[in-house]
């Protein structure tokens, strides 16, 4: 069994979203995992026990499986978690996210949006927002992401004057986006769900 498969199939077997499986060197293993997402209940965040909980079901799965590593990491997705799938932007609509598109907007594109014309750009950050689907079911599902940034080439302004502000839309598919995560900001007033990672490291002896 491949080391993708072992540890999906022991993150399944105790009821855990495997989110990415990353190898380093030295023999590093790093594990991130959270609770699957259900539109009609709570959202559940992940303890130190279920990394704890996961970390010791994997150290038996992967010596059965005969799989070496010299250091084992379990943990949270934490603050810029990785958006895989559409089901994900649904989860997270409405929170600030990053996105790299595959293709890169030009000149023509970003004068629609309003912005000056800059180098072709495949970055944006601003809110997921879900578009209406087609009325029919046909067709790929629509999303926005409402940003906001100053114009390409903006000075810093002076004394009192207020920083110019361009808001515009992005509109894309999911299958346009070459990655997505949920941007790395810290809100000291408490938002649970972007909360660091928790993680449990178990070294072998």
């Amino acid at each position: 069994m491949s080391w993708n498969a072992a540890i999906e199939h022991a993150a399944l077997s105790l009821g855990y979203d495997l989110i990415a499986v990353e190898r380093t060197g030295g023999g590093l293993l790093r594990v991130t995992i959270d609770w699957p997402w259900n539109a009609d209940l709570p959202e559940k965040l992940i303890s130190a026990e279920d990394c704890e909980r996961l970390t010791r079901q994997l150290q038996y799965a992967l010596e059965v499986e005969n799989l070496d590593y010299t250091r084992l990491e379990v943990s949270s997705p934490g603050i810029d978690r990785p958006l895989r799938s559409e089901a994900d932007l649904q989860r997270f609509e409405g929170e600030v996210i990053d996105v790299v598109l595959k293709q890169p907007i030009g000149e023509a594109g970003q004068a629609a949006m309003g912005l000056n014309v800059g180098v072709a750009r495949k970055k944006f950050r601003g809110r997921v927002r879900q578009m209406t689907p087609c009325a029919d079911g046909t067709g790929p599902q629509q999303w926005t992401l409402a940003c906001e940034e100053p114009p390409i080439g903006t000075p810093k302004p002076l004394g009192k004057q207020k920083l110019k502000i361009v808001h515009y839309a992005l509109g894309f598919r999911f299958d346009e986006l070459k990655e997505a995560h949920l941007a790395p900001l810290v809100d000291f007033k408490g938002r649970a769900r972007k909360g660091g990672a928790v993680v449990s490291d178990a070294n072998l002896t």
